[in-house]
């Protein structure tokens, strides 16, 4: 037999707000989660936020995404940009393992990012030409 998934809709800013409003007009809980149509560990999620935002802090979700996406740091891609400079006829592969090299052979970067690196400061060529099948290159 399979499980089966319930799916648990987000609630809507008005129902959090019915919710709360409800539980400061009656003191209970339980009341206050019956006239929303939420549970209990609902109520205990939002409470914090309630008690820190009023019911302003009830209006939208946090977003979950990563504030800043996991970049190299700068100091990193500057060495990416002089290896380069340095060495024009040098690939990426040949970039990445000269920065393990100076690292005691730990990797800093792979070579795919030591190319999006050198793609950004344009210092990586853009294809010429046909590619192998006959089409344009994008």
């Amino acid at each position: 037999m399979t499980a089966k998934h319930i799916h648990f809709p987000r609630t809507t800013a008005a129902q959090r707000r019915l919710l709360f409003e409800t539980w400061e007009a009656t003191g209970s809980i339980e009341e206050a989660c019956r006239t929303a149509h939420v549970g209990q560990r609902t109520f205990y999620n939002w409470k914090g936020r309630f008690e820190t935002a009023g019911y302003t802090g009830l209006a939208e979700f946090r977003n979950h995404a990563p504030k800043a996406p996991h970049r190299i740091a700068p100091a990193i891609e500057a060495q990416v940009k002089a290896l380069r400079e340095q060495q024009p006829s040098w690939g990426k592969q040949r970039i990445a393992d000269a920065l393990a090299k100076g690292n005691n052979w730990v990797p800093l970067v792979s070579p795919n990012t030591v190319r999006r690196i050198l793609q950004d400061a344009e210092l990586w060529p853009t294809p010429e030409g046909p590619a192998k099948k006959g089409g344009l290159r994008p």
